[in-house]
């Protein structure tokens, strides 16, 4: 029978884990260039040239590019990476992806600032999935750098347990650039994805899932950070666009300010109060052009079922998202502004509730919920500029909501200037008449304002110089002339 000394047990080996080759960098930066690399590679006797083609090899945390030149293949470690490219490069590794660098070479090494995926089995052309390469790319640089290198392998091992093998090009992007998502939406996305490949759910089921998926991935999920606006290029555009209304500019360059002060937008959005063609909708196209944000509009008066906005159940066959997450995906980010026309018919519901009260969950700022996406939407980067006619019918909790700003009609001596300065002139140049081809006399355009002294606005005033252009070039090819003046009567003659 054997014995077994115990006295002196074998002591179990650590297993030996490779000290990472690399250092890690953080940085905001949105553009790359050879002083703010995507990373830095050993160049010390390795000939990395401007451009070099390899691919990423992975042997535990030695990241490394592996190139072939003239003596052989080549590997060169990673020495510095930018923290939010580390997953990038483990799944370009891990994957054999075969790619481009374009570098500089430093003092501290080869600085890459451009990465393109070619084509497998050599040669410079570009791969068919390059642009699913320069999307994730995108979306890292507009992120900001991971608060903590451990917190974030934490997360890319959690995301690698699921396993996720279907719904490939989610998947990469969800392993690569997951952590550009909300939490909440990165741990929806995980659940989806789980949803999609499994086998113990109806197909129907799988489909809502894709595409609940799809429409949240091509989102690009901003902070609410926002960058110093230029008063003085502000007030260019508002008078560029609006003639007049100097208390309703101010208040504007007021807005402009604070969120130049907290760089974040206002806890109201503005409520444009005022008759009809006063140019209210043209107020709010320029502050989302002001705040360099893309914009949608939410027409009330077509909106009378709340699911309109939104959305229908995923428990339905033909299941869709409402208007609103419509807007965010047609937009391609979170942050935007949201143009709601006529809110002021926004309390007419007929029966399954009242789109309003859905209004009050978009306007608070703490998250939208669409029925669809099963998802809570962050709407802190969401601007809304609700337009109306009357105010006595928009309810105390929505007028709550809003910075209400109440625009004058214009007066005659105003309407006159907006005429021949601006409506006028911008028509001849649209339709290609020079200026002295189509002139008023004075009576002339007094008897253009006159006859439009019972309406409001300047929609009409809008029209009538269509109108005008347009008769005096059908007399200018017609009759063969060179320019056409109108008088009072003839201005009568023509609109009446």
């Amino acid at each position: 029978m054997p014995v077994f000394d115990f006295s002196n047990p074998a002591t179990p080996k650590e297993p030996v884990v490779p000290e990472c080759t690399y250092t890690v960098f953080r940085t905001n930066k949105s553009t790359v260039s050879p002083e703010e690399p995507f990373f830095v590679l050993d160049n010390r006797g390795k000939n990395l040239k401007h451009h070099s083609c390899g691919v990423f090899t992975n042997p535990n945390k030695r990241t490394s590019f592996e190139f072939k030149d003239a003596a052989g293949t080549i590997t060169a470690d990673i020495l510095q990476v930018d923290a939010r490219f580390v997953s990038l490069l483990k799944w370009l590794g891990e994957n054999h992806i075969s790619v481009r660098l374009s570098g500089a070479d430093r003092d501290d090494g080869y600085a890459v600032y451009k990465i393109r995926e070619i084509a497998s089995g050599g040669g410079s052309k570009l791969s068919a999935e390059d642009g699913f390469l320069q999307f994730m790319i995108e979306r890292l640089l507009l992120s900001n750098a991971p608060a903590d290198e451990a917190e974030d392998e934490e997360q890319d091992e959690s995301g690698d347990s699921m396993k996720l093998t279907s719904l490939q090009s989610i998947t990469d992007f969800m392993n690569c650039a997951g952590r550009t998502l909300p939490d909440n939406i990165r741990l929806w996305a995980r659940r989806n994805l789980a949803v999609a490949r499994s086998n113990e759910v109806s197909p129907e089921e799988r489909r809502h899932a894709q595409r609940a998926l799809s429409i949240m991935m091509n989102i690009q999920w901003k902070s609410n950070y926002f960058e110093a606006i230029d008063p003085k290029e502000a007030r260019r555009i508002l008078d560029e666009e609006l003639y007049g209304m100097e208390r309703v500019k101010q208040r504007i360059i007021e807005t402009i300010i604070q969120i130049n002060r907290t760089h974040t937008l206002p806890a109201y959005g503005l409520l444009l109060i005022g008759p009809a063609g006063t140019g209210k909708s043209q107020i709010a196209y320029a502050v989302a052009r002001i705040l360099k944000l893309p914009w949608t509009t939410l027409d009330m008066s077509s909106i009378n079922d709340p699911e309109q906005l939104t959305g229908s159940s995923r428990i339905y066959t033909n299941a869709k998202p409402g208007i609103i997450m419509e807007a965010f995906s047609m937009a391609g980010e979170s942050n935007l502004v949201f143009i709601i026309n006529e809110l002021d018919k926004a309390a007419s519901g007929k029966g399954n509730g009242n789109p309003a009260d859905v209004l009050l969950t978009l306007l608070d700022n703490l998250g939208f919920t669409d029925n669809y996406i099963e998802c809570m939407i962050p709407t802190v980067g969401v601007y809304p500029i609700a337009t109306a006619n009357d105010k006595d019918q928009i309810s105390a909790p929505l007028m709550s909501r809003f910075a209400v700003i109440e625009i004058p009609d214009y007066t005659p001596e105003e309407k006159k200037i907006i005429f021949s300065e601006y409506a006028l002139p911008k028509v001849l140049k649209r339709i290609g008449l020079r200026d002295n081809e189509c002139t008023l006399t004075p009576e002339g355009l007094d008897a253009v304002i006159d006859m439009h002294k019972n309406t409001s606005g300047i929609r009409d005033l809008e029209q009538t110089a269509e109108h005008i252009a347009a008769n005096a070039l059908y007399q200018i090819e017609v009759n063969q002339i060179n320019t056409v003046s109108f008088d009072a009567q003839m201005v009568r003659e023509l609109l009446s």
